[in-house]
């Protein structure tokens, strides 16, 4: 992956917490994006809101404070599986079965226990958290695939050969190291404001990213269809284009009616304002 080695501070489990939440929280507040859930619509989820998403973080906040002090102390991938679908469970609880975050808690909480592993290891800090997934967890990561047998992702997977969340995190998230990471930090060195740089960073994700949720939706099609419209929007000048607003609504209409929503490139989102959080250079 190309990527500058980051400086780490000391860090505890409840600040990883904090910063979890709110990488959700921003995610779900930028608006708009096109066919995900906004606090103006729900666009192609018919079963969750922009509620959903709050009781969703609300239930979700200890959950990475936990998964952080196993990371801490070197926990196995089968003792940090435990702590998710436990946190999995309280989400379904408090979204009435609706999957807002399922991925965000894969993401985000493999980060965060990568983050606290590193927190008190100086020998390691000046490598990515993404590096330090893929070295302690990345090989049990692929292992458990066949744990998730009937899921969206491991359908996806059998039919399309593409390897979503568990393939981007077994390799050190490079999605975010190589794409969205450099977006996200060009935009905000440029005097972007924080949420239309999230959006623009979303746009660069969805331009490249194959994601399994579009799969998922709208097969080989729906994606291809999805990334092409957002390179022409990248072209275009993206977020600093005068009209992306009206740009991005009309994408987001088309989406909608076509059910499309790139909810692996929004995961991704925020995993990468954790990382930008808790990485510098």
């Amino acid at each position: 992956m190309k990527v500058n080695a980051p400086v780490q501070s000391t860090i505890t489990p409840a600040a990883l917490d904090a910063i979890c939440c709110d990488a959700l929280q921003h995610e779900a507040n930028a608006w708009p994006k096109p066919g995900l859930v906004t606090p103006v619509d729900s666009g192609s989820h018919r079963d969750m809101s922009y509620a959903s998403f709050v009781n969703s973080i609300a239930a979700l906040r200890g959950y990475f404070a936990d998964i952080a002090q196993a990371g801490l102390q070197a926990a196995t991938y089968p003792e940090l599986q435990k702590i998710a679908l436990t946190a999995e469970s309280r989400m379904f609880a408090a979204t009435h079965g609706a999957n807002t975050h399922r991925g965000a808690i894969f993401n985000l909480g493999l980060l965060a226990a990568a983050s606290a592993y590193q927190s008190t290891r100086p020998e390691i800090q000046t490598q990515t958290c993404g590096m330090t997934v893929a070295k302690l967890w990345g090989t049990a990561i692929l292992a458990a695939r066949s744990q998730s047998a009937g899921s969206h992702g491991q359908i996806v997977y059998k039919q399309f050969a593409v390897g979503g969340a568990r393939e981007q995190a077994a390799a050190g998230f490079p999605a975010v190291y190589d794409m969205a990471l450099p977006a996200l930090r060009r935009l905000l060195a440029a005097g972007v404001d924080q949420e239309q740089a999230l959006i623009g960073t979303l746009m660069v994700l969805m331009a490249e990213l194959i994601d399994t949720n579009l799969l998922w939706r709208g097969g080989e099609a729906g994606l291809i269809d999805v990334q092409r419209a957002a390179r022409q929007f990248n072209r275009d000048g993206g977020v600093e284009h005068a009209q992306w607003r009206a740009r991005l609504l009309s994408l987001h209409t088309s989406m909608v009616a076509r059910n499309l929503s790139p909810g692996g490139s929004a995961d991704l989102l925020a995993a990468t304002w954790l990382v930008y959080k808790v990485e510098s250079s």
